[in-house]
């Protein structure tokens, strides 16, 4: 069988959040093929099929906006929430 399988995460380091960055992989049987980074702003793909993906999913503003506005509407509103709660218990 096939395993297909989507990993986002939110990297941060700092108190005030400026540095956070939201990764969106797509997995095909454990191999990264595509990947989303807020950093870089656009999709990379890995495969042939990811570079392919890559390059029509980039070409569509709305998905790329989409994508980008995860640093705000996921990463920072949960980061924050995380923070405040290490914070209390220390």
């Amino acid at each position: 069988g096939y395993f297909y399988s989507r990993w986002r995460k939110c990297i941060w380091s700092s108190h005030d959040l400026s540095d956070i960055v939201f990764i969106d992989n797509y997995i095909f049987n454990k191999d990264v093929f595509i990947q989303f980074n807020s950093t870089v702003g656009e999709f990379v793909g890995y495969t042939e099929l990811g570079v392919y993906n890559a390059r029509a999913w980039n070409n569509n503003p709305g998905q790329l906006q989409s994508e980008s506005a995860q640093v705000e509407t996921v990463c920072k509103r949960n980061a924050d929430i995380d923070q405040q709660t290490i914070t209390d218990k220390s």
